[in-house]
């Protein structure tokens, strides 16, 4: 089960404001954050996105496991070997297994 914590955290991240294109290609720029000058303004910003960022990590690698684990799953004809999910994933077969296993505890994996 998810821990209540973790869940409560993923509700509230910070809002991932999309860069202008120009703004993306320089190298400098990072969410506008090098204009703030004030730095109680600066770091609230900074740990706002830190907490969205991580945030959003943790979600992700939570989908990377429910797809290894159905990519796994007997039931499929087309199922994959750990190796194989490993491979496609650039992980090692021992990580695989372990997000595979993961991936078979989370409660979207029920689905259809």
């Amino acid at each position: 089960m998810a821990d209540p914590e973790r869940t409560e955290r993923r509700l509230r991240p910070a809002p991932l404001l999309f860069e202008p294109s120009e703004a993306a290609t320089d190298p400098e720029h990072f969410f506008d954050l090098e204009s703030i000058e004030d730095p109680r303004e600066l770091l609230a910003r900074a740990t706002e996105l830190t907490l969205a960022f991580r945030a959003a990590q943790e979600r992700a690698v939570e989908f990377q496991a429910l797809a290894a684990a159905q990519l796994a799953d007997r039931r499929r004809f087309d199922r994959l070997s750990p190796a194989a999910i490993a491979a496609e994933a650039d992980w090692t077969e021992d990580y695989a297994v372990k997000m595979i296993e993961f991936g078979q505890t989370l409660p979207l994996n029920d689905a259809p």
